[in-house]
């Protein structure tokens, strides 16, 4: 069985991985909460979703949150904003992070942790092979999650209007009280 884990450390539920008994392989619809309120995940979408191209993978020593976890070798690879993790000889993922509302910090030259603002005791630990590697992962992390997408978008819509003097998306009809909202105020 494989858990996704939300910001804050909450596991909302669970999915089996594949040559699990077919009595348990129920169907579960996970509650994912995200900016844009709960969405909806099952079983079948988070693998499909883990079989997608990844932006990187690797197979990264892994030690989870729980007193006394010992360092394990997992195949890591990032797609959208999840970060999937694999046994290194399975095809399913044993589990899933939601990279949103977490903080990415440099543990060692070559590794790193993850965080969940709400609980930032709780620690998912990385072991990279080189600092260049653990860089390039922190990198990738830190721009995987929906409010950096979000916040560049922003930022890069008000230098194009400051250039051109016109808001680049009013051509596909988004108005000036359309704009994207940070923590409720405009941006």
């Amino acid at each position: 069985m494989a858990a996704v884990v939300l910001p804050g450390g909450r596991r909302c539920g669970t999915f089996l991985a594949r040559g699990r008994p077919a009595a348990r392989r129920a169907r579960l619809a996970l509650r994912v909460l995200g900016p844009g309120g709960a969405m909806r995940y099952n079983e079948k979408e988070l693998q499909a979703l883990s079989r997608q191209p990844a932006e990187l993978a690797a197979e990264l020593g892994m030690r989870g949150p729980k007193k006394g976890s010992v360092l394990k070798r997992r195949l890591v690879k990032l797609v959208v904003n999840f970060l999937f993790y694999f046994r290194t000889d399975e095809a399913e993922p044993v589990g899933a992070l939601l990279l949103e509302h977490c903080r990415v910090t440099q543990e060692e030259p070559s590794g790193f942790s993850i965080s969940f603002i709400e609980d930032p005791e709780r620690k998912y630990h990385f072991e990279c092979r080189s600092e260049e590697q653990c860089q390039e992962w922190m990198g990738a992390l830190r721009r995987a999650s929906y409010e950096f997408m979000r916040r560049s978008l922003i930022f890069y819509r008000n230098e194009i209007q400051k250039m051109t003097g016109k808001d680049p998306l009013e051509q596909f009809g988004i108005s000036e009280e359309a704009r994207f909202q940070l923590g409720g105020l405009k941006a």
